[in-house]
Formats: structure tokens, C-alpha cells, sequence
């Protein structure tokens, strides 16, 4: 086996031990069916529904990630505009009493005060953290979006996040990225390497999406579909587009390469997403006055920056984090145990150690000038999201016992949300 193919194998080895299982989906649907409960039970949320985003929605978690969910207010059939922070506040503590006295659950942390108010809960049986939030929107279709996105190049997946974690650098609480500001960076690789994979967003939707979402809530989620719908169809099937066969490990290091002065660009330049492009900061009045060490556009709620918790000092680590990582996959001669431990935390390796892996281990590791073709067929293919079609996978609370049915479950509504999610084009 080629030494050039070695981190590729590595990095294959660490996709298969983290992508979730038909296990892992299920223990979600389970925990999503006891909020459920516990929001059917209180008068003040009478008519609430419980909806997931987030990575698990944009099926780009992991087996062990947390789960997001919002608690959707009944307003009939429009979009709630008019509840403010203070009842989303007064609302989470009525589910907060409630957890408490059902028990089973752990880490209860309610964040009054943070730009989204957010409980933060631990299933005891279930062993899955889950944050909730109250009437999040612009959360779920943030989601959806991210997941056409994963479909128009399946490598999206499988970037970053583990690494991002092992290295401190996945934590907005304490200064650094928060995961969908991972998500923009990888997409805003993907535009910018050579040919591109991606698009600029505002070539698939070309409004601020936030701005959108108002009036008759089906309307407003069927235009700004139908418009990502028709733009990824254009862009998918241009056959005169020229097509990015590099490797997963190709493309990481080059990931790798390009962040590494991050900290030095980020006082003059921002990152957008919506343009694909690194924009100056001081000729654009969006961004100004410039109050953040580091600026990465959301480009669905512009001109929000999702990098806004990253601090200077952390900045200033975030982009030696890169450069040694970069420095040390593109060195050689590193065993597979020392890769392993700059990918992965000891979460992953552990697990890798102690299941059998399928995949050569060489000792070498120079992937620079491999041209292995993407790997696009997934082990685990499964797209579920979040929005009412979960209401109709009803799962029992208790921890399953019957694998089968509960599979059964899982595939039914793998099935029906797929239909539901995907864009129609593709229907």
C-alpha cells in the first residue's frame, strides 16, 4: 500500500468510528419523544411541539454529539414574531421544574442571559447531552440548508469537527468556534479551493433568509425551498462546471493550510460565506464598526458573526492549531498512533483501539500528493431531520429492548423524512 494513501486510511478509520449508527438515531428519537412528554404535560406550553436542528437535523452529527431542539409555540398557521425573551426565559424554567421533578435527567443549566436563552439537560439513561431553546426558527432552517448543502458533496461531512475538538478549539463558551461556524469555515474552503466544490451561498439563496421568514409559516419555508431548490439543481447539473476529485486527506490538509494565519488576516479581513470570498473589513459597512477579533458571516442572517465569542488570545492558539497540525500531516514519517492523537481526542482513539480495523496502517504519512477519489459511499446513509415529520416517529420513553422494532422505527422515518427534506427537484 502507497504511503501517499496513508492519512486517507486514517482519516477513514476515524469517519467509520464516529459516524453515528442505526443505535445512535435511535436513542435521539427516543429523547426528542420525552421532551415531548414532558411539554405535553405543561399547561404553558399547551399545543407545543418539540423540533430538532442543529447537526443532528443537518445530519452532520457524530455518534456521541449533543442534540438541539426548540419548542415550538402554537400561533396557528404564522410564524410567532411577538414573544420576547423574557416569556422564551419564563417558559425553559416551567420545563426546567419539570425535569426535575420527573427525574432522569442530569447537568440541568439554564442560560437566562445568552443571545438564544437555552436549557441545558443530560438524558441519565440515554447519556445524551441536549440543549433547548424556545421558537428557533431561524435554527431549523439554518439546518436545513446545511443538509442540501452536505448533499451537493458528501465530503462536507466528514470535516473537521473531531479535530476541532481534540485540539480546545469547538467550545464558544470558553473563546473559540462554535460548531456551525466550523460548518462556514469548511464551506468557504470548499468555495475557495481549486476548482470549487461549492458555490457562493447567495447563489443558492440569494436574500438574507432571516429576513424571509415571516407570515404564513409554509409559505415562507415553500419560497425560500423552491428558491434553494432550483439554484442547487442549476449548479448541479452544470455540466460545464469543472468537477474537485481530491481526496478527503488532500482536502484537510489544504483546509489545514489555508486557516493557518488566520490570526493574522483577521484584523484587515472577514470571511464570507454568502460571497465566498475573504472580504476587507474596512469597506464593508455591514461589518463595521469592528468590534470582533475574527469575523465569519452567517450567511442566511447576515450580517450576524458567528465567530463573535472567538477572543484574541484564543485567536492567536487557533491559528498555531493549525499550522502544527498542517506542519505535522504533511512531515512524514509519524506512526499511526501519533496521527491519531493529533485528529481525534481520547474518546475516538480509544474506541479505534480497541475495534478491529479493516484499513492498512502505514507507517508513513505524506498525503500531499494523493489523488484517491472521494470516498461518497457513507457505511451509515441516513438523513434524518428534524421538524414536524419527527412528531410521527413516536418512540417509547423507556430505553429500547427491542432492536428490531425500533429499527423498523428508524427506517420508516428515515424514509418519510428524506421525501420531505430533500429539495423537490430532487424528488
Amino acid at each position: 500500500m502507497s504511503s501517499d494513501n496513508s492519512l486517507e486510511f486514517t482519516l477513514r478509520d476515524i469517519l467509520a468510528a464516529i459516524n453515528p449508527t442505526g443505535d445512535d438515531w435511535s436513542a435521539r428519537l427516543r429523547l426528542i419523544e420525552e421532551l415531548r412528554v414532558v411539554v405535553r404535560s405543561l399547561e404553558s406550553l399547551r399545543g407545543a411541539t418539540v423540533e430538532p436542528y442543529g447537526s443532528f437535523a443537518s445530519n452532520l452529527f457524530t455518534r456521541w454529539g449533543d442534540l438541539d431542539v426548540s419548542i415550538e409555540l402554537p400561533n396557528g398557521s404564522y410564524i410567532s414574531m411577538s414573544f420576547g425573551k423574557k416569556h422564551k426565559q419564563t417558559l425553559l424554567q416551567d420545563v426546567l421544574k419539570s425535569l426535575r421533578r420527573r427525574g432522569g435527567w442530569q447537568k440541568l443549566q439554564f442560560i437566562a442571559n445568552a443571545r438564544v436563552p437555552i436549557l441545558k439537560c443530560k438524558s441519565s439513561y440515554l447519556n445524551i447531552s441536549c440543549d433547548i431553546s424556545i421558537n428557533n426558527l431561524n435554527g431549523q432552517m439554518k439546518s436545513k440548508l446545511l443538509f442540501w448543502i452536505n448533499e451537493i458533496d458528501r465530503r462536507f461531512r466528514d470535516m473537521v469537527k473531531e479535530w476541532a475538538k481534540a485540539h480546545d478549539i469547538n467550545d464558544s463558551k470558553s473563546g473559540t468556534f462554535n460548531s456551525y461556524c466550523l460548518s462556514l469555515l469548511v464551506i468557504f474552503h470548499f468555495q475557495t479551493c481549486t476548482p470549487a466544490i461549492l458555490p457562493p451561498l447567495q447563489e443558492i439563496y440569494p436574500r438574507n433568509m432571516v429576513d424571509d421568514l415571516r407570515g404564513v409559516r409554509a409559505d415562507a419555508e415553500k419560497n425560500i425551498e423552491e428558491t434553494c431548490a432550483e439554484n442547487i439543481y442549476r449548479f448541479r447539473s452544470d455540466k460545464s462546471r469543472m468537477r474537485n476529485y481530491s481526496s478527503l486527506s488532500e482536502l484537510f490538509i489544504s483546509f489545514l493550510a489555508k486557516f493557518s494565519d488566520i490570526s493574522s488576516r483577521a484584523p484587515e479581513q472577514g470571511i464570507s460565506p454568502c460571497s465566498g470570498q475573504w472580504e476587507n473589513i474596512e469597506t464593508n459597512t455591514r461589518w463595521q464598526p469592528k468590534t470582533y477579533a475574527l469575523f465569519v458571516e452567517d450567511p442566511f442572517e447576515q450580517p450576524a458573526n458567528t465567530a463573535r465569542t472567538v477572543n484574541q488570545r484564543n485567536l492567536s492558539r487557533i491559528s498555531e492549531t493549525f499550522q502544527t497540525t498542517h506542519q505535522m500531516l504533511i512531515s512524514g514519517n509519524q506512526d499511526y498512533n501519533s496521527v491519531l492523537a493529533t485528529l481525534v481526542g481520547p474518546q475516538v482513539s480509544q474506541f479505534l483501539q480497541r475495534r478491529p480495523v479493516h484499513n492498512p496502517r502505514p507507517r508513513a504519512y505524506i498525503s500531499q500528493n494523493s489523488r484517491a477519489r472521494p470516498q461518497t459511499d457513507r457505511a451509515v446513509n441516513l438523513s434524518m431531520q428534524g421538524q414536524n415529520q419527527f412528531q410521527n416517529a413516536r418512540v417509547d420513553r423507556r430505553p429500547n429492548t427491542n432492536g428490531a422494532t425500533m429499527q423498523r422505527t428508524v427506517n420508516a422515518a428515515q424514509n418519510q423524512v428524506q421525501q420531505v427534506w430533500r429539495p423537490r427537484s430532487d424528488r
